[in-house]
Formats: structure tokens, sequence, C-alpha cells
């Protein structure tokens, strides 16, 4: 289905949960609500989106494997139809526990977010010891053959020493490292200057030269992607403050509480749950058409809240 702008909306993030067991810099504060979706509506809803067309989930939080009804979760969602791919993002520290039931249930990829490879450095941006347990999660999801690909938020003076060694994980596994620019969810985010911008890793690692061949599907993605000779994996940026892809944003969010978000850097928000059977469809239809031409993260609006919050 397109929204106003011709966009054609194929792609759900579904967050499960706002919990998370790990206090990271960038994702601002703030106190979970609790009151999160059962199974049978996170299904329910996203039924609704499947039928204008939605064909590919991420689930997120939060942390979504706080959900001891993860695999519960992703079974009902691989067996709705019209989705096609359900992936998950999370911080890793329980994949290991879950790999094999989550590939097993239907998940195909994962997206685990580590920021550092040095210990230490782990456990003051995240604020816990957990970097071995995230290191033993990506073996084991190795193992259970699902994709993955590895999510950084660079931040100058406090981890952007740690970029060589995070791109050398693409080097000898097919694993795709991808850089995301900070972005204003928290105090660390607002301040412009603590920014890692796209453009500076490429001055700094000039062997990276951009993937040639055009992507469609679910292949699209809002990063842009580089390989190296000798790598196995590729290395992407994602650059939604210096050079924002909001003309091709393909994607509208599902919260935790029900209420759909329209954009990530928009307040503006719909609740399923006021919906009836009768009315949901026309709902999902009517908040597909609403989404926002873009952002602008130098607004208030956006300040205001935790990741955790707005489904990461």
């Amino acid at each position: 289905m397109k929204d106003n702008f011709g966009r054609e909306i194929n792609y759900l993030r579904v967050s499960v949960t706002q919990r998370c067991n790990l206090n990271c810099l960038y994702c601002g504060s703030g106190s979970p609500d609790l009151a999160e979706m059962t199974v049978d509506e996170i299904s329910r809803f996203v039924k609704a989106f499947a039928q204008c067309g939605i064909n590919k989930v991420r689930i997120t939080g939060g942390e979504p494997l706080l959900r001891t009804d993860i695999v519960e979760i992703v079974s009902a969602l691989s067996e709705i139809q019209g989705i096609e791919k359900l992936v998950l993002t999370t911080n890793g520290v329980y994949l290991k526990k879950y790999a094999g039931d989550l590939k097993k249930a239907g998940l195909s990829a994962v997206n685990i977010s580590i920021d550092a490879l040095d210990r230490e450095k782990y456990k003051l941006l995240t604020g816990r010891d957990c970097l071995p347990q995230v290191l033993e999660s990506i073996d084991e999801a190795e193992r259970a053959e699902l994709k993955i690909r590895v999510n950084a938020v660079l931040i100058k003076g406090q981890n952007d020493d740690q970029a060589g060694s995070l791109i050398e994980l693409a080097k000898d596994r097919k694993i795709d490292v991808r850089f995301i620019e900070l972005m204003p969810f928290s105090d660390t985010g607002k301040n412009e200057k603590m920014i890692v911008k796209g453009n500076e890793i490429l001055e700094r690692f000039p062997f990276l030269k951009p993937v040639q061949s055009k992507k469609t599907g679910f292949e699209q993605s809002v990063a842009r992607y580089y390989e190296a000779v000798g790598f196995r994996g590729r290395i992407g940026l994602i650059t939604p403050v210096s050079d924002k892809f909001c003309d091709n944003c393909n994607r509208i969010r599902l919260l935790s509480d029900g209420k759909v978000r329209l954009c990530l850097g928009h307040d503006d928000v719909i609740d399923l749950r006021r919906c009836s059977d009768d009315n949901l469809l026309e709902v999902v239809k009517a908040a597909i058409m609403s989404k926002p031409k873009g952002h602008e993260f130098n607004c208030g609006y956006a300040n205001s809240h935790a990741m955790n919050k707005i489904g990461g």
C-alpha cells in the first residue's frame, strides 16, 4: 500500500516491550510502560497490516527477549498470510538461549546491538558487563543459521575508537556491520558534537567501497552498504541525521502498548486497542496514509522520548 507521498509501505516494526536489561547511554531514560500487547493482540494487529501490504515484520523493544513468550510471538507472526520475512532486533544478551527455537519458529534474521568490543567500554556504554554473553550469542545465531547484522552507534570521545574492531567482525564472517548515527533521544544525542557521521567513517576507512548492486524488495534498506577486499560481510551506514532518507522510508511502527507511531521523529500515534474488528482494517489504512513526509530531529518533539518507549 502506498502512502500520501507515493512511498510503498511494506515494513512494520513491532515493539513487544519497553523493558530492557541494559541502560545504554544514547537511549534516554524513562520507566517502562508494562501495558504490553498480548500475543493475540500482536497477531490481530499484524494481520490487519498484512492485509494492507505489509510483508516484512521486525520485532523490537526495549529488549524483546525479555518476553518469556517471545518464541510464541514469532511463531504466531510467521503463520500470518502475507508476512514473508520475520526478523528481530536484540542486544544479544539472551539470544544464545533462544536462537535455535526462534529459527524453528520462523525467524530468519537478527540485528544485534554492539557498540564496543572492548569489555570496559561496553560496560560503560550499556551499564552492564555482558559483552562475553553477546559474543557467545553471535556464535549460537550462526549455528542456528540466522542471518546476522551488528548495529553500532558511535559517540565521539566514548567509543568512536571501536569502529575498526567492529568492522573486523565482517572480515571472516558473513556478518553485516552497520553504523547508525546518534539520534537526539537522550541528553547525549542532543549534542551534535558527539555524532560520528557516516562520511567520517568513510574518511577513516578508505578501503571501503560502495556495493554496486541495487537491492529491491526485502533487501531494500535505509543503509548504504560498502564492501572491502577479502571481507565476507559488508559495512553499512545509516544516516538519519546527516543525510536523512525520509523520501524512501517504507516503514511504520506498532508500539508495545498497541499504538501506531507514524514516524520516529513525530509524536502522532493511533491507538489500535480502541478498534473493533469491524473498523480495525480501516484505521490501519488511515494510519499508513497519515504517515508524515519526514522528520526534523532538531525539533523539540523528537527530543522528549526514550528509545525504549518509541520502538527502538
